[in-house]
């Protein structure tokens, strides 16, 4: 589908900083124009929906009648200005660090002394995934929530090498930048890569890492329990049957954009079948995320971090000691429905200083949408330990 162009008028990246080191962050609120929340219902009206799959259920993809039950409620239910105001209800900041214009949530504990902590997403989240962490976590601390770059409100790079290592030193730079020396970091999916690569290049500075789960395969010559072959074996069944997406981000972000960029429903589709699938999350939840992709045309930009950075993951994953131990204390939530699902065992060689593990028996890949209040347990529950 081919129509005029989406509007951004919404967003402004000023020019990059070339001079000072320091400079203080620019204010910033959401608000998206009506007309863009128009052009999106009327290209929602116009989809050209395709058969239904001959397979049953799932087999070939997310249902059609999911996708258009999903679009049906986008287009005539779905309240975007609902989550406008959940991010306008906290401070938000434009910051140029790591070279990037960079948008970060960043709220201030009352709490005298609190420990700052950097909360990372990964895809297909966003700050609107993180931002109801905010106020449980704000007595005992400072809360930062980055949008990654080429996500959300954060500028797109326009040069490759924005891999996990270039956004890590970002996230030194930023926090440097408002003020923080030592602090905490917490991720889940690709905030648990970019988490851990800023405690092995900034170890001075992090404080401990809180990971989602930690990233860490079996030795070569482990004899696995049965806990850890049935975990192994649901990863490799995910790797066979539903990492199309993965493929197709590493080797063609750019090409998987154009339909994307300009089809509603495709985006919905690309991203409700993981979100569904990943984790329990409502209608809601699943249309904060795609409509935040949407308005911010960066469904492309989004992508790229796979073509920069899948493969070092695929390493750690086959040999978590691979680039040496994490030499800052670290804890784990390991929620039932997540995949992979590390053991301690193995996570140790990768992280020899574990101060706090937990498994919890329900959960999935969004614990902060999900199962908020575990999350928020764990999280205070080890940094109380690192403090």
């Amino acid at each position: 589908m081919c129509s005029a162009p989406l509007r951004r008028s919404f967003l402004h990246y000023p020019a990059p900083v070339t001079g000072s080191h320091h400079r203080d962050p620019r204010p910033f609120r959401v608000r998206v124009p009506e007309s863009d929340l128009a052009d999106l219902r009327e290209r929602l009206a116009r989809t050209r929906w395709p058969e239904p799959s001959p397979a049953a259920d799932w087999d070939q993809g997310i249902p059609l009648s999911s996708v258009r039950d999903l679009c049906r409620w986008w287009a005539s239910g779905y309240d975007w200005r609902a989550a406008e105001e959940r991010l306008n209800a906290w401070p938000q900041f434009l910051v140029t660090a790591g070279g990037t214009e960079l948008h970060v949530v960043h709220a201030r504990s009352a709490k005298e002394g609190a420990l700052p902590l950097v909360l990372t997403h990964g895809w297909p989240g966003s700050v609107l995934e993180l931002i109801g962490l905010v106020e449980p976590l704000l007595d005992e601390f400072d809360v930062v929530i980055p949008s990654l770059p080429g996500y959300g409100f954060s500028a797109k790079p326009a040069e490759t090498g924005w891999g996990v290592e270039r956004i890590a030193d970002a996230w030194a730079d930023l926090m440097s930048r408002l003020g923080y020396g030592r602090y905490g970091a917490a991720g889940s999916d690709w905030g648990t890569s970019i988490s851990t690569v800023l405690a092995q290049r900034h170890p001075d500075r992090v404080a401990g890492i809180h990971l989602v789960p930690p990233l860490a395969g079996p030795a070569a010559d482990d004899v696995l329990t049965a806990d850890e072959q049935a975990a192994l074996d649901q990863m490799r069944r995910r790797g066979r049957d539903s990492s199309a997406y993965s493929e197709v981000h590493r080797t063609a972000p750019q090409t998987i954009g154009y339909a994307l960029l300009d089809s509603p429903a495709g985006l919905c589709a690309w991203m409700a079948e993981k979100l569904l699938t990943w984790g329990d999350l409502t209608r809601d939840q699943v249309l904060d995320q795609v409509t935040l992709y949407w308005l911010t045309g960066t469904a492309a930009s989004s992508a790229r971090l796979y073509a920069e950075s899948i493969a070092q993951v695929a390493t750690w994953m086959a040999d978590g000691a691979a680039t040496g131990p994490v030499p800052v204390p670290m804890g784990a939530s390991i929620f039932s429905n997540e995949v992979p699902r590390t053991s301690r065992r193995q996570a140790a060689r990768r992280f020899p200083d574990i101060r706090y593990w937990a498994e919890h028996g329900r959960g999935g890949h969004f614990p902060a949408l999900e199962v908020p209040e575990l999350l928020v347990g764990d999280l205070k529950a080890f940094f109380r330990r690192v403090m």
